[in-house]
């Protein structure tokens, strides 16, 4: 209602209005402000619609899903469609009637099976009505994985030999070949007549010289969904004839104003645009089949000031409804085959009907999502000459072995992990601690302080008491996710600690100093900082430590102060001086030869506006890459992520962004 209510007030008093979406990032910005105005979907070709693009500080898929509220109640408040809101002309149309509009659905296979196996699936697909299909080639499961391209590349030649070829074959790589891999595919599909092929290299990079070596098109996929800033930036470099077709997911690039942006781009240069979908249910699949048809009206419009022929009517990435056992509807989405036109198609005014007459089927829904409860608890472990009792935080399911361990840097906790934890925690059980001097965690000694000789608390020695209490948590592998001193410890354990680490995520992390005088100057530094902070209290250390240049960028967020009052709860000033002087990247031995032999993949983040870590990551990476190799050949041993308009806390400062890269790290890493 208060959005109905936004709409008809901004209607009637020709103003803007701005929605108020609660955030579900507690440390990014507590509201994302979205204003409603004509999105330049509906600008003439000449306009430039870069000065409308906006970056979102929300998912994309929650933005996509907003639009879809927005633009429908829209709809709803005119009595209208979402064709008609997008496209005021539509219902005036000659050539495309509002009732008679109608588009074409493309086909979904899993490679699975043997090449037979998959062209008799083909040839039911096409006895239905399909004449588009796509071919999930280099499936990732691991019972049906082909190690070779060319065992891909029979399923290709086996599928068009048993369907003919008046059936358009599209294939999908989804980013697994490499560029030689790739290249093998392509020669032994030269005659197979593919429509394209999506992403079939690993590095974008390659996109370019794979069309010119080969010759077969490709279009762009996980490339768009990459984009962090103007699209029309990014795609100037894929203009290349070669580049055949872009395939626009809007929950992914972030709604329907960025996928119409690229697909006008797409048009304007001659390439096909794409609707694909990501598992969506009827009402998602109906709003992407109505802004099917919208772009091909826009595809009409832009032929006409181009004084180019229209294209034909292409084939959308709408299959997937096929996949799902049951939907969130009661009324079904009404895709079936055209006897006139010959094609398997869905009609635009059902599509229409459905969304605007939603019902939730409350039949299949197995179970809420909201807040999940996190479990806290303390567990104790035992070292040479201390203990601690480390405050726990554990949030996601506890079967499956997909673990993340969570490691926060120098006065922080557990705590700042929540937000990143909850978003992950859906594909995986996350466990974050409160390192020894830091939160809740206590510290205790063995005999007497003033007497005793005080143990180290150095990094090696806090990697060893975090790796004792992980295998008190859990018997398997986990990932380690650390940020600044938490990622130095990630990387020493990830290097030196195989049997029980399988991969980590750095955060502005370092693998030590490489000059002997560069250390001594550094534990001098953080041996002063150590008594400072005994001396005069955490209130003036933190005055002093967040006024230090890496944290400008910081300093700047709206949570600044909120985030410097959450550093004052840690109780035990002594052992955090400790800590702070023990685990000194100047009493550290660099690991810079150790990365040479690293046998796990390293997913290395940083902040857009940290110079020098960023130099740091490049360094890393290329140390890596000169000996690293993971058991698993398909997965990249060592990638940078740059999270943008960020310093050196990235996790804290834009959180979004490192969220999406560690899942896609996890799905790179682990198929999850």
């Amino acid at each position: 209602m208060e959005l109905q209510d936004a709409l008809l007030t901004s209607q009637r008093e020709e103003i803007d209005m701005i929605i108020e979406v609660e955030s579900r990032i507690d440390a990014n910005a507590s509201f994302h402000r979205i204003l409603l105005y004509a999105p330049p979907t509906s600008t003439s070709v000449q306009d430039d619609p870069r000065s409308c693009y906006r970056e979102g500080s929300i998912f994309p898929s929650v933005r996509c899903g907003l639009e879809m509220a927005i633009l429908n109640a829209i709809a709803a408040m005119k009595s209208s469609s979402l064709v008609n809101i997008l496209h005021p002309g539509t219902a005036a149309e000659v050539e495309v009637p509002e009732r008679s509009a109608s588009i074409q659905i493309c086909a979904l296979i899993e490679s699975n099976g043997s090449p037979e196996d998959v062209a008799d699936i083909a040839a039911t697909l096409v006895g239905e009505g399909f004449s588009t299909i796509k071919l999930k080639v280099r499936n990732l499961s691991q019972v049906a994985r082909r190690p070779d391209p060319i065992e891909d590349a029979r399923v290709i030649q086996e599928v068009r030999k048993k369907v003919g070829h008046r059936i358009n074959l599209r294939a999908d790589a989804n980013r697994k070949w490499t560029y030689e891999e790739a290249v093998r595919f392509s020669s032994s599909v030269m005659n197979c007549d593919l429509q394209y092929i999506e992403e079939p290299v690993q590095d974008e990079d390659d996109i370019i010289k794979f069309c010119v070596q080969t010759g077969l098109p490709v279009a762009l996929d996980e490339t768009l969904g990459n984009i962090t800033e103007n699209p029309l930036k990014m795609l100037a470099k894929f203009t290349h004839s070669g580049v055949a077709a872009v395939v626009i997911k809007p929950s992914v690039v972030g709604g329907f104003e960025n996928a119409a942006l690229i697909a006008r781009w797409a048009q304007q240069h001659g390439k096909m645009s794409v609707v694909s979908a990501t598992f969506e249910s009827s009402l998602g699949l109906s709003a992407y089949i109505q802004f099917s048809c919208y772009l091909e009206l826009q595809n009409a419009d832009v032929c006409r000031a181009m004084n180019k022929e229209p294209s034909p009517s292409i084939a959308h990435g709408l299959g997937t409804y096929r996949w799902l056992k049951e939907d969130t509807t009661f009324e079904h989405l009404n895709i079936h085959h055209n006897p006139d036109s010959g094609f398997m198609e869905a009609s635009v005014d059902d599509a229409g009907h459905l969304v605007g007459k939603f019902q939730v089927n409350h039949n299949v829904i197995l179970r809420n999502f909201t807040d999940e409860q996190v479990r806290r608890y303390q567990l104790r472990v035992d070292s040479e000459g201390f203990s601690v009792s480390f405050n726990v935080q554990e949030i996601g399911a506890s079967a499956g072995n997909n673990v993340l361990v969570f490691l926060h840097g120098f006065l922080g906790t557990g705590e700042d992990w929540m937000p990143i934890m909850k978003a992950v925690s859906v594909s995986a059980r996350c466990i974050a601690v409160d390192l020894p001097g830091h939160g809740r965690s206590k510290f205790q000694y063995f005999g007497i302080r003033k007497t005793a000789r005080e143990p180290s608390l150095s990094i090696e020695v806090v990697a060893n008491i975090v790796m004792t209490l992980i295998d008190n948590i859990t018997p398997g592998k986990v990932t380690l996710v650390g940020y600044s001193m938490g990622a130095r410890i990630a990387l020493y354990m990830a290097l030196r600690c195989t049997i029980k680490v399988e991969g980590a995520v750095v955060l502005s992390g370092s693998p030590g100093l490489k000059d002997m005088s560069a250390r001594k100057f550094r534990r001098a530094k953080d041996d002063s900082r150590a008594c400072s902070l005994i001396a005069h209290g955490l209130e003036l250390f933190l005055d002093s430590w967040y006024a230090e240049e890496l944290w400008n960028s910081l300093r700047d967020h709206p949570h600044f102060k909120k985030i410097v009052a959450s550093r004052l709860q840690h109780d035990d000033i002594h052992t955090l001086a400790k800590v702070l002087s023990d685990s000194s990247i100047g009493r550290q031995l660099p690991l810079w030869e150790d990365l040479r032999h690293c046998k796990v993949p390293v997913l290395l983040i940083v902040g857009e506006k940290d110079e020098k870590f960023k130099r740091i990551a490049q360094e890393m990476f290329q140390e890596v890459n000169l000996g690293g190799r993971s058991t698993d050949h398909s997965v990249k041993i060592c990638e940078i992520v740059e999270i943008p308009n960020c310093g050196h806390a990235v996790h804290l400062e834009n959180p979004l962004p490192v969220i999406s890269a560690i899942r896609q790290y996890l799905n790179k890493s682990k198929g999850v």
